[in-house]
């Protein structure tokens, strides 16, 4: 699943984000992982709420911080509007992949993809973190939205 959020704006630009995020996979030209850096003190670094901007996210982020309750949150607010909504995702989810769609014409900068991942891009490929099941075997993970108004 990868949710599409939004909060009515015209562009997801004037609108504040707060990701968990403190590492980011930066990928190849096809979009695959090819190494990780911290996001402090980048354009990526949305630890603390700031608006989007013109930043252009298409990245995986990990090494989230976690609430007490052990939930990372992306959450995204309208300060003008005062409408707010939070993604929530549990231990389960060690990865996030944040989208505005600029090289898709209908979707572009419109909303925020948040997609949680259990697993980094291309993990198939590389066995990284993929969880690996044998008969019989189950796992479960959550993740919620949650709305209000700020």
């Amino acid at each position: 699943m990868h949710p599409y959020l939004t909060l009515g704006t015209e562009t997801v630009d004037s609108l504040e984000l707060c990701a968990p995020g403190r590492t980011m996979l930066r990928t190849d030209n096809r979009g695959i992982p090819v190494d990780s850096e911290p996001v402090e003190g980048t354009v990526y670094d949305f630890g603390k709420a700031k608006p989007i901007g013109p930043t252009t996210l298409d990245h995986a982020f990990t090494d989230l911080e976690r609430d007490d309750d052990g939930l990372a949150r992306v959450e995204l607010a309208d300060p003008e509007g005062g409408a707010a909504l939070s993604l929530w995702v549990d231990e389960g989810y060690p990865y996030l992949q944040l989208f505005t769609g600029d090289p898709l014409p209908d979707v572009a900068r419109r909303s925020l993809a948040v997609e949680p991942m259990t697993c980094p891009p291309n993990a198939l490929q590389t066995g990284e973190s993929l969880i690996v099941l044998a008969p019989e075997e189950s796992t479960t993970s959550n993740w919620g939205l949650e709305g209000g108004t700020t």
